[in-house]
């Protein structure tokens, strides 16, 4: 490999590293730490964007195979989970779940519909509303999917103590929180 090469690979794997982004600290307070603490946090930083893009990979796939775009994915996970509770889907429920409007809802279930992803039936109690089940082949595939999925990170969030839990939990809700922080507000 030449030198060149080795600083691109270099470069390429340190982008979270402060002393690579941020040099002179404009942004990144670094110099208060040992490198060995630095070295961590650039771990920290780096595993949680390796899940990241897995978790997107592993959503994409599931999407193109089953040939869905993202919202109709949440449409059919929250169908699926309406109906492990025994509630009944309305448009207008599904409407308020994605926050979209009624008329993108109608255009979303005819599309779900005409792929044979969900059917509509009459609601049992109100003769005016119909309600919106998914496919036996759609929740099969679904669960085949993004459902063994869940399991398994439900078995590793099983594995930690409750103490670590919570430390997770912190650790992601701050984190959540500089994302849905305005850019402004930062120093």
């Amino acid at each position: 490999m030449t030198p060149a090469k080795d600083e691109a690979r270099r470069i390429s794997g340190s982008m979270l590293d402060p002393r690579v982004i941020d040099p002179r600290q404009e942004l990144v307070r670094h110099d208060d730490l040992s490198e060995d603490e630095l070295l961590q946090i650039v771990r920290v930083l780096t595993s949680v964007r390796e899940w990241r893009e897995a978790e997107q990979k592993l959503s994409f796939e599931s999407r193109t195979h089953m040939k869905l775009n993202d919202t109709d994915m949440k449409a059919l996970r929250y169908i699926i989970a309406s109906m492990n509770a025994d509630i009944a889907v309305t448009a207008g429920a599904l409407s308020d779940h994605l926050h979209i409007s009624t008329a993108s809802t109608t255009k979303l279930l005819d599309r779900l519909e005409r792929a044979g992803h969900i059917v509509r039936r009459r609601h049992p109690t109100d003769r005016r509303a119909v309600t919106v089940e998914i496919t036996e082949d759609t929740h099969r595939e679904v669960r085949r999917t993004m459902g063994v999925q869940h399991a398994r990170r439900f078995e590793v969030a099983r594995q930690l103590a409750p103490e670590e839990r919570e430390i997770v939990i912190g650790f992601l809700s701050r984190m959540s929180e500089t994302i849905a922080a305005p850019v402004a507000d930062a120093p």
